[in-house]
């Protein structure tokens, strides 16, 4: 094992810890409070937020997307570039908070913020940035990754960079009561398929690494298993807890990885706007199927240690299917409204980002991606 490790956010985690802005923040900076679509003023964490920050300057901005894009948050950075902006709040989901990363990053770049996406720069310095999670999924709130689409050429792109983390992270379990299901399971499957990317390569002997995802992915099973207690205190913080540590990159440092799910359920959400989790769901069986000889001795693992299957890989990956299915969440693309050029649309778009040989062994060619996204439309 070789690695380096760094993260820097500072974790808040229970209920009540959103009173805790008051002190996390200087009073004496301006703050932008950005978030999603209202929901935040329906279930009370608006009015939270506000009382915490009363003796501070804010600034609201509001309407960032399920999936967030630049052209939206490109109304935030000339936002922060009038308003003279200081700190800046992300109150919401995945991608509130990544499109809060991309913008304190754009807001301070004098070129096109997009740069950071395709490429052509990498960020060299960032406003501050902190968080209150409302929903459990993506782990944003503590990782360096910052996803985000350019809607005018229907992109979806993603970048690394030490400037994105988040200073602290608010986790109150608690505000999650009023998501929906759709939300809620999505949020497991999110966690369920990152855990995934960072183990189901090929064996390696890092046994902390296994052992904490495996406790992962036995969480998650668990909270699949006990479906109907989704609205109780303890089901809500395992949730957030465990999507929390599934993506801060811990659990992949030094180990094998593969994110070819993530690359191409990315190009699904950029034409179809399928829900993140959903891109993931439909992929991954099928990935798992036409890469199962790679990926034989870890699938194996993950059936003997996680669901107590041995012998049966194909009976494994039916066991992810059903998790994902126990919460509501479908496997097959066929249950999406899409259209004739699927596979020709995605396959153009992971040549274009230079995503032709994917995976751990770089051996998920564009061939196997139309086998998996055929497989997932039958």
């Amino acid at each position: 094992m070789q690695f380096s490790y760094h993260n820097p956010t500072a974790i808040e985690f229970g209920a009540g810890q959103i009173k805790k802005l008051s002190s996390l923040i200087d009073p004496k900076q301006k703050v932008l409070v950005v978030y999603g679509g209202g929901s935040i003023k329906k279930n009370g964490v608006y009015d939270q937020v506000i009382k915490a920050l009363e003796n501070h300057t804010i600034v609201e901005f509001s309407g960032v997307e399920v999936n967030p894009t630049v052209e939206t948050m490109n109304k935030a950075v000339k936002i922060v570039r009038e308003e003279k902006i200081d700190f800046v709040l992300a109150v919401g989901g995945g991608s509130v908070i990544d499109g809060c990363k991309y913008l304190v990053a754009a807001a301070l770049y004098d070129g096109d913020g997009w740069d950071f996406l395709d490429g052509t720069a990498e960020v060299q310095k960032a406003l501050p940035l902190g968080v209150v999670l409302t929903l459990a999924a993506t782990g944003s709130e503590s990782n360096n990754l910052t996803v985000v689409s350019k809607k005018e050429i229907d992109e979806k792109r993603m970048y690394f960079s030490n400037h994105s983390y988040p200073q602290f992270a608010i986790m109150d379990p608690s505000v999650m009561v009023t998501l929906t299901d759709r939300q809620l399971g999505n949020g497991l499957v999110d966690a369920f398929v990152h855990t995934s990317e960072q183990y189901l390569t090929y064996p390696n002997t890092a046994l902390v690494n296994d052992g904490y995802a495996e406790t992962l992915f036995r969480g998650l099973v668990t909270l699949a298993d006990t479906w109907e207690d989704r609205r109780t205190k303890e089901w809500l913080e395992n949730l957030m807890h465990i999507a929390n540590q599934a993506l801060n990159f811990q659990i992949g440092a030094g180990v094998p990885q593969d994110w070819s799910t993530h690359l191409i359920g990315h190009e699904l959400t950029a034409y179809y706007e399928l829900d993140h989790a959903r891109s993931l769901a439909v992929v991954q069986p099928f990935l798992l199927e036409v890469m199962g000889e790679d990926k034989k001795e870890k699938i194996a693992q993950l059936g003997k240690n996680v669901f107590g299957i041995e012998n049966d890989n194909a009976a494994v990956i039916k066991a992810i299917t059903n998790v994902y299915n126990k919460v509501g969440v479908p496997t097959k693309l066929s249950a999406y409204e899409t259209d004739d050029k699927v596979i020709e649309n995605v396959t153009k778009a992971l040549t274009k980002n230079g995503y032709t040989a994917m995976g751990e062994n770089g051996n998920i060619t564009l061939e196997k991606v139309k086998t998996i996204l055929t497989m997932s439309m039958k």
